[in-house]
């Protein structure tokens, strides 16, 4: 239970810690961690010694040697849930160099902000998470059970060797919640995110020259009938209706986007073989089997002959966790101790870890310091965004850990491997 007055010391905890995290920020910008090539070896050591100047010990966790992952302990010593913290280490690329109006490599701290890359995506979020692991462990006898920090690579494509190697290597890693450190934009909680769904569609003609083509029949004609009948889906499907979710961003409708379409191979020929690759992301209430339901009966009602397959190339579920669950009371409980203006519900459009604990079955929420929908340009996050959210990761998590909180019937064992 979070009172007045342990909410009133996180605050200036946090405070106090401000020239600190920037301080972290700056290292961790100069690190440069950018995915692909997805190299994490500077920037896990920059989180690695941080954690150990807070009196900490960490280790380094890789399944190859590129990509390590930094994974770092706490334990009350007493019975209690486990809590996952989780933040991402690799940067999405800078684009063109040239446009930025900052240094790249180097913080910028100015209005408020503090500019570099990745600092939107995540590492702002980082600094913040490492110094709640600080605070945490100060107030180690405040809260029961145990945490998880990690702080892991290959995240930006969603690749193998991060989080997914840790939940395959390291027993109990699910835990009972997970505070993930990926933003939602506009100081949003995100509870959710949508599945993802990925088609090849192929189509075949009939051979010729150009002079002998009949209407409709090219593998050219066929695919564009095709993907016209699949853009048609987007904006079809809804967020269920027990979750009121504000959506600016058409977050809580089905997308279908064409991304390459490659069709013949001469112009004066008639196109044999086409093909189209698609990007489906799916609102909660669409499982990736419905969403290639609809593809192919789309595509069933322009195609008579039928001559276009679809051959799914990989997706998952969309997954939201339960707005009345105990992580998410416990994350309103803190906004409401710090004097914080509770954040609006969001569901994420593309997919961070959280994803993959939620999957699992574990509640999972996503909050960070990234001021918009994702990172460009001169990105930034706002400094006072950064020192709040190390509080509100505290705060949270003293909230969820209590022992008022935990009952036999809400506890599995503190196991890490």
């Amino acid at each position: 239970m979070i009172d007045d007055t342990i909410a009133a010391l996180v605050r200036e905890d946090a405070e106090s810690r401000r020239e600190a995290l920037v301080a972290l920020c700056t290292d961790l910008v100069a690190a440069r961690s950018v995915n692909p090539p997805g190299d994490t070896r500077d920037v896990a050591r920059v989180v690695l010694n941080a954690i150990t100047a807070l009196g900490q010990s960490a280790s380094l966790v890789h399944a190859i040697e590129e990509m390590p992952s930094v994974v770092a302990r706490l334990d009350s010593g007493r019975p209690g849930r486990h809590l996952v913290l989780n933040v991402h280490l690799d940067t999405m690329p800078p684009g063109d160099e040239d446009a930025w109006s900052v240094p790249i490599w180097n913080l910028t701290r100015r209005d408020g902000r503090l500019w570099g890359l990745g600092m939107g995506n995540m590492k702002g979020a980082v600094a913040a998470m490492v110094h709640a692991l600080g605070m945490l462990a100060d107030r180690r006898d405040s809260w029961a059970g145990s945490i998880t920090f990690t702080a892991v690579s290959d995240e930006v494509v969603f690749g193998p060797h991060g989080a997914a190697h840790l939940l395959a290597t390291l027993p109990g890693l699910l835990g009972d919640g997970m505070i993930c450190g990926e933003g939602a934009g506009f100081r949003r909680l995100a509870i959710g995110e949508k599945g993802v769904l990925w088609l090849e569609l192929r189509a075949s003609g009939d051979a010729g020259h150009s002079s002998s083509v009949l209407p409709g029949r090219s593998a050219s004609a066929r695919i564009a009938r095709a993907i016209t009948a699949v853009d048609s889906l987007t904006a079809s499907g809804q967020l269920p209706a027990d979750l009121v979710i504000a959506d600016p961003e058409r977050a809580l409708a089905l997308t279908a986007n064409v991304g390459t379409v490659v069709a013949g191979t001469f112009i004066g020929q008639v196109a044999t073989d086409a093909v189209a690759a698609v990007d489906l992301r799916l609102p909660p209430g669409i499982t990736v089997d419905h969403a290639q339901e609809l593809v192919e009966a789309a595509i069933a009602s322009v195609d008579r002959e039928p001559s276009v397959t679809v051959r799914r190339i990989k997706g998952w579920d969309p997954a939201v966790t339960d707005p009345a669950s105990a992580l998410v009371s416990s994350w309103e409980r803190a906004e409401a101790a710090a004097g914080e203006h509770p954040a609006p519900f969001a569901v994420r459009l593309p997919a961070s870890d959280a994803s993959r604990w939620r999957s699992a079955g574990t509640d999972a929420i996503c909050f960070g310091p990234q001021p918009t929908l994702s990172a460009g340009i001169d990105d930034y996050a706002d400094e006072d965004e950064v020192v709040r959210c190390a509080m509100l990761y505290t705060l949270t998590a003293l909230d969820f850990l209590s022992s008022e909180r935990t009952d036999a019937a809400d506890v599995t064992p503190a196991t890490h491997g």
